[in-house]
């Protein structure tokens, strides 16, 4: 894993911009803190930060290979999981190599194919090539979107980068937003619609798409879609095709020369993830595999069940590791230190996000960091699955918006008037969420329930399960460590897509074909256990603590804040410690006191980042 930049120019000597290109590279130093590359021409600069995972000596970036006169140039930011399926067929083909690093592989897989490249890659990335004699940038992200990419094009310049922060280090590009920005910062987030970079004139390249980049402007292509199809597998044939598809979807996103590890909760899908893996480790000969799950202190003491939340994890994921025998860690996180990083959550993300959820992934995330540089982590499985509630309840799948965007009207009412009347919120949200139906790929024949879970999944997949990616890659990655996520398997996804809804649903139970599919692998006991989400902190100093802070911002007139928000509503909600909202504001963990966390992170977005409202 790495942070990628770049800058290409047709009027600008870009040999004369490393000052540039240095302060560029430096906002990623945390994504790789193992080493830094430079490239220069004249219409073409690179950046590039390393995390060693595989081949130390033969992955440094930018990478430059050259075939015949031409040169080619590659940073890139991923990990492909079938390296040796690729390297086969192109030595096959002539080539040879220097190496064993994935890295090597996509820069030639790219020469040998060129853009159709990206078809043939099993893996999480975005990657940048330059093709110096046809003076052509050619970028590409992966098909869910695991890997990041953000650029900003204007009048003959394209500037790219795997952060928001790393396009703010450019001159040209300043923290500005428009109306929509602001929808999205307040609306919308902690999602984000796919595509926008909230700041004017940022865009996102999009899950699935790739782009060239020559004299004649930006070229789109999306290379990949879900596409629905009567599914012809038998219930039985369903199970042994899912449980081959997840396992080697493990066993391939083991590979590192680094150490690796596992995130365990207790619930079906880490405790999968963490037998498989175990499973080929000791088969390899690796012993016990390390697994790590995350607590609050005094949590026990405080847990309130919820539909959304039915019971906490720290037993599950102890049974598991005893089942299993992996060597367990559990970290505890403290009120204080919790509070304390949601600035550093925001510096993280460049954005307002999911408040506690965020900060307490990013010091768990610091902790492991500490003994290994891989994770294996099982975001994705709900997603594809439809294991969430809205999946589930009638009246969530007939809200006819975002199932788990609530309390728009009291969220509206917390904004200030102006601002509310700029973002029109109930329109802003319901334009995103008609966008996303009218590209849902239909299949004939569906019955209702069949039509509408299928959009809901898409719905899910393509805005649920994008912020929880997004959060995964930002809070790991800050510290230097890279998260996996099996579920994310294109293969799989392409699978579990078309398989019906009664059969996901096998046995009566949410998930049920995955729960038939681990018979045997993962614990009985964790078979039947309810869906229980990330663990929040359901301590009261937690919501004293925000409520505190938030009310001293309330206090002070230089806070950019204040011209954002209706502060009689918010002291309002604050009074009564957030008892307004009665449900999650979004999501299943999002209630009161995260709502303040949020305020605070916006605040300390506008302030840090010296945000415009324009």
């Amino acid at each position: 894993m790495c942070g990628i930049a770049g800058w290409i120019d047709w009027e600008t000597d870009l040999a004369r911009q490393r000052p540039v290109l240095e302060a560029m590279g430096k906002t990623l130093a945390p994504r790789g803190p193992d080493d830094e590359g430079f490239w220069f021409s004249s219409r073409a600069a690179f950046a590039h930060r390393r995390l060693v995972v595989v081949d130390p000596a033969g992955g440094a970036q930018p990478m430059i290979r050259r075939r015949g006169d031409n040169q080619y140039v590659l940073v890139y930011n991923g990990e492909l999981y079938n390296t040796p399926d690729l390297r086969s067929q192109l030595e096959a083909r002539g080539h040879a190599f220097k190496g064993h690093s994935d890295t090597e592989v996509l820069l030639v897989s790219y020469i040998e194919w060129g853009e159709r490249c990206v078809e043939r890659l099993n893996g999480i990335f975005a990657f940048a090539v330059w093709d110096e004699a046809e003076q052509t940038l050619f970028m590409a992200r992966d098909r869910l979107g695991v890997k990041p990419l953000f650029y900003f094009s204007r009048g003959n310049r394209l500037v790219f980068g795997s952060e928001l922060k790393t396009l703010l280090a450019h001159p040209e590009i300043r923290p500005e937003i428009d109306a929509g920005g602001l929808a999205e910062a307040l609306i919308m987030c902690p999602a984000r619609t796919p595509g926008h970079g909230v700041f004017r004139g940022v865009d996102e390249v999009k899950p699935g798409y790739c782009l060239r980049y020559d004299h004649n402007g930006i070229h789109w292509r999306r290379y990949w879609k879900l596409v629905s199809k009567p599914h012809e597998d038998s219930l039985d044939i369903t199970v042994e095709k899912t449980r081959a598809l997840f396992q080697d979807a493990v066993k391939r996103q083991l590979v590192a020369d680094v150490p690796v590890c596992a995130l365990l909760s207790g619930g079906i899908d880490s405790s999968a993830i963490t037998s498989c893996a175990d499973e080929v480790f000791k088969l390899a000969g690796q012993g016990p595999i390390h697994t790590y799950s995350i607590d609050y202190l005094d949590n026990e003491r405080y847990f309130k069940p919820s539909i959304f939340q039915p019971n906490s994890d720290s037993r599950w994921a102890q049974l598991v590791s005893d089942h299993i025998g992996t060597v367990h860690h559990n970290i505890i996180v403290d009120t204080p230190e919790l509070v304390d990083s949601l600035a550093m959550a925001v510096r993280a993300r460049d954005l307002p996000g999911m408040a506690d959820v965020d900060s307490s992934l990013l010091l768990f995330c610091r902790e492991i960091k500490k003994k290994a540089t891989v994770a294996l982590s099982g975001e994705c499985a709900d997603e594809i699955f439809g294991g969430y509630p809205w999946f589930h309840k009638r009246e969530a799948q007939n809200t006819g918006t975002f199932p788990w965007v609530r309390m728009v009207n009291e969220r509206t009412r917390m904004l200030a008037p102006e601002i509310a009347e700029i973002i029109r919120p109930a329109e802003y949200l319901d334009r995103r969420y008609r966008e996303t139906l009218e590209d849902v790929p239909r299949l004939p024949g569906d019955t209702p329930l069949e039509a509408r879970v299928r959009e809901l999944l898409y719905l899910t997949v393509n805005w649920f399960m994008a912020t929880l990616l997004d959060r995964k890659d930002r809070m790991s990655m800050a510290v230097g460590l890279e998260a996996r996520v099996p579920f994310c398997d294109h293969r799989l996804m392409e699978y579990v897509w078309n398989i019906p809804w009664e059969m996901k649903n096998v046995d009566g139970m949410e998930k049920g074909i995955f729960r038939r599919a681990m018979a045997g692998i993962v614990p009985g006991e964790v078979l039947g256990r309810r869906k229980s989400p990330y663990p929040k902190t359901h301590n009261p100093a937690y919501t004293r603590a925000v409520r505190s802070r938030l009310e001293r911002i309330l206090k002070d007139s230089s806070s950019p804040l204040l011209r954002l928000i209706n502060v009689p509503k918010v002291r309002e909600m604050l009074a009564s410690d957030g008892a307004a909202i009665t449900k999650p504001f979004f999501g299943q963990l999002m209630t009161g006191p995260q709502l303040f966390a949020y305020l605070l992170q916006v605040d300390a977005w506008l302030r840090e980042y010296n945000v415009t409202i324009c």
